[in-house]
């Protein structure tokens, strides 16, 4: 009732059905302190009347204090926007032992599939599956690793559920290592874009793996409620960061840009087929949206974690604009000086984040480029 189920909700995949799911997949009466808020990106179908949002991740991190699926957290909701009432809701990762959460951007757009044409959301998630599924009815069409994953060996495309790896689960007082994604995820907020005229999907996001041990936590109110010590560290390659060009028809990668930090900022394409985005150095950048070539690069004053946007000035001229000033997750060890010889700190970042403090420095400042 509370999460506005009724009559309307008809999920595409059984595993989403039942009686009180939000309740009789936790541990008695852990659901009331177990997280799963709505703390992401929202898309709109008007043609649907639905929206599109994602649920955080349960709580704690360490998931043997609450077994179960854990509903309705770490998955994507479609509602209708007169009333609320859900239409339909997939649970990317059931019993979410790493932090994936489902609060990535879904981005809405039309597909020519062999089949027909389909209205379907694009979703890259941190679990490390970009999904691809059909915004009306909540079934999968395709669920294809973007990164290199440990943690899970696939999606079913028949009942939809995702296969975790037996070998990761976390145990408490035991270190688990090389889990892949980590805790950051295979992306975090930092949003995608998607061009009509190219047809990719631009996904800025992270190479990053951990070691974590599940410690044993108590609930108290406005403080944090973790439950696992973390240390990240890089994924496999040289590289702690990436710009993927998605090809979401093929459902592979068709083009990779390698950034030597993760790549935190959000992306923009534009119709001069031109993709925007920031390092975390502070380099702003633009490329080919075809190929991803190197067009042109500014050196900001500080790391860019935030989202560039594309506007129509008074005088009639397009202008690029974004902000420069590095924070967050991934840049905490410098907003915060924070000490990085405890791996731990700002939730693992300390660990794989140490060269941060001698790439670039704290600030807040605006930039805007004319575009030719």
């Amino acid at each position: 009732k509370d999460v506005l189920i009724g009559d309307p909700y008809q999920p595409f995949y059984a595993k989403e059905k039942g009686v009180d799911l939000g309740v009789s997949t936790w541990p008695r009466d852990a659901w009331k302190i177990g997280g799963g808020s709505v703390s992401g990106w929202i898309s709109y179908d008007p043609e649907l009347d639905l929206i599109y949002h994602g649920t955080g991740n349960p709580a704690p991190w360490n998931a043997e204090q609450r077994p179960g699926d854990n509903k309705f957290t770490a998955g994507l909701f479609a509602r209708y926007s007169t009333t609320g009432h859900a239409r339909w809701f997939y649970q990317l990762s059931p019993h979410d032992e790493f932090d994936y959460d489902g609060a990535n951007e879904s981005l809405l757009i039309d597909l020519a599939l062999p089949s027909g044409p389909r209205k379907v959301l694009v979703h890259p998630d941190r679990n490390g599956y970009v999904y691809v599924i059909d915004r009306a009815t909540g079934e999968v069409i395709s669920a294809t690793p973007f990164v290199h994953i440990t943690t899970s060996t696939g999606v079913d495309r028949e009942t939809g559920a995702l296969h975790y790896a037996r070998e990761k689960p976390q145990r408490t007082g035991t270190v688990v290592r090389d889990i892949c994604p980590g805790a950051a995820g295979a992306k975090n907020w930092q949003p995608s874009a998607y061009s009509p005229r190219t047809r990719l999907v631009y996904i800025p996001h992270q190479n990053l793996c951990q070691d974590a041990e599940a410690v044993q936590t108590s609930y108290i109110s406005g403080t944090p409620y973790i439950g696992a010590i973390v240390k990240m560290k890089p994924g496999p390659g040289v590289t702690r960061g990436r710009l993927t060009a998605w090809d979401p028809l093929a459902a592979r990668a068709a083009w990779t840009i390698e950034e030597d930090l993760p790549v935190w900022s959000g992306a923009l394409v534009t119709a001069g087929d031109l993709v925007f985005y920031g390092t975390m150095d502070g380099w702003f950048k633009a490329l080919d949206a075809t190929n991803g070539h190197l067009l042109w690069q500014f050196k900001t004053g500080s790391g860019i974690v935030g989202q560039p946007i594309a506007y129509r000035g008074p005088d009639g001229k397009a202008y690029i604009a974004v902000l420069s000033g590095v924070g967050g997750w991934a840049g905490a060890v410098v907003a915060s000086d924070l000490d990085t010889r405890d791996g731990s700190a700002a939730l693992g970042f300390a660990n794989v984040m140490g060269d941060l403090k001698q790439r670039t420095a704290k600030g807040g400042m605006l930039y805007v480029f004319a575009l030719p």
